[in-house]
This record gives structure tokens, C-alpha cells and sequence, in this order.
């Protein structure tokens, strides 16, 4: 990321919209990160200010899904990076963001980390689409070696929650898949982390490139 580069978000909960901009400001290099809560104030700001380098935009705004607003920002800002963001768990919302052009998609329950890693995999000229983070394992080591649980030093129930871990589900959907708490998930990956002696998701899966685990 070059210096003095600019961001601008987009989200009708105004907390929500600080917070972003305030941590792309603090955490991921940008100069100058703006926040607005609509759609009339988007435009406003982008004809009074210089063009951002990235515009982090909500899925779902008080007028809908923003297909439409991300096809108008490709149009009039065509050198903008887009990066859509939803709490939204529908795979179908990916894809139809996918299919938008635009360049990456993340879900608002993901790390910070992750977050931090989205951004600068497309500041960087990648995308972030399907579980990105995966990329981390398959760009060192094509060849999977397989590997138990039990060679881990994890139980059962942990190698399962591990492996959606490693396909990139966030806790909410492990809980739903597995017929769990979300509390209960939460306190499965913490003490995989441990064991695996790291301290985010993103440093185990770099930790486990080139495994499969089964």
C-alpha cells in the first residue's frame, strides 16, 4: 500500500461506520478513512473530495441490497477498489457480489486479523472471495499431507470444529452445523489455539499449510 492513501465507508449504522473507518485508519495504513451512513451522503462526499482508494460498502442498506450502488461506483470511480461487507450468512450474497466485479467480500463476525488480511490482500491488486483464507494453505503447498485430531493433541470434537475452521466458517455457522452454543464454539477454538500454540485462525491455518486434516 503506497503512502497517503484514502478509504471511505459506507454502513447505515453509524457506530458500525466509525468503527470500521477508525480501524482502517489504525490498523491497515491509510492516511484519511471517512465514514457515511447513506447513500446521498456517498455521493456528496465523492464529488467534494478527491477519489478514495477503497470504499468499504454494507450489503444491505436501508434501500436494499447494494448491487445497484456498486454498479454506479464501478461506473464513476472506476480506479476505487470496492470491498462489500454483511453480517449476512446466505452464501447467495457472496456470490451475487461476486458477480458484481467488484473486488472482495467479507462477513462483519470475521477477526480483526482477517480483516486486516482482506484488506491488504486487495490493496495489494488480489481479490478476497470463498474463504480467501484458504489461499494461505494452497499458495505454499499443493500437496496436502493428512494428519488426525489425535496427532494434534485435539479431541474429537475440536478436529471437527478445526476442519470448518480451516473452510473458513465463522463461529456463528459451526454452532448451527454442529448443534452447539455460539459461547460453546468460541470456547472450542480457544482452546485449539492453544493447543496449536497461536494466537489468531489466520496463524493456524499458516501453521497447518500443506496438512488436510481428517
Amino acid at each position: 500500500m503506497t503512502a497517503q492513501q484514502t478509504a471511505l465507508v459506507i454502513d447505515d449504522h453509524p457506530l458500525v461506520a466509525r468503527g470500521i473507518a477508525d480501524f482502517l485508519q489504525s490498523h491497515c495504513a491509510f492516511s484519511l478513512v471517512s465514514a457515511v451512513t447513506d447513500v446521498e451522503d456517498l455521493w456528496r462526499h465523492l464529488a467534494t473530495s478527491a477519489l478514495p482508494a477503497l470504499i468499504v460498502v454494507d450489503f444491505w442498506l436501508p434501500g436494499g441490497a447494494s448491487l445497484t450502488l456498486l454498479s454506479e461506483l464501478k461506473a464513476k470511480c472506476p480506479h476505487t477498489l470496492l470491498l462489500v461487507i454483511s453480517a449476512d450468512d446466505n452464501a447467495a450474497v457472496e456470490g451475487k457480489v461476486q458477480a458484481a466485479g467488484v473486488q472482495g467480500f467479507l462477513n462483519k463476525q470475521e477477526a480483526p486479523e482477517v480483516f486486516v488480511h482482506a484488506i491488504n490482500t486487495i490493496m495489494n491488486g488480489d481479490t478476497w472471495f470463498n474463504n480467501a483464507e484458504q489461499r494461505l494453505l494452497n499458495a505454499y503447498q499443493p500437496n496436502e499431507l493428512p494428519v488426525t485430531s489425535q496427532e494434534l493433541g485435539l479431541t474429537a470434537r475440536q478436529g471437527q470444529i478445526l476442519s470448518m475452521v480451516m473452510n473458513g466458517l465463522p463461529n456463528k455457522r459451526i454452532a448451527k452445523a454442529l448443534n452447539l452454543t455460539e459461547q460453546t464454539v468460541k470456547e472450542h477454538v480457544s482452546g485449539i489455539l492453544n493447543r496449536l500454540g497461536v494466537n489468531n485462525r489466520v496463524e493456524a491455518m499458516t501453521k497447518l499449510r500443506g496438512k488436510r486434516l481428517e
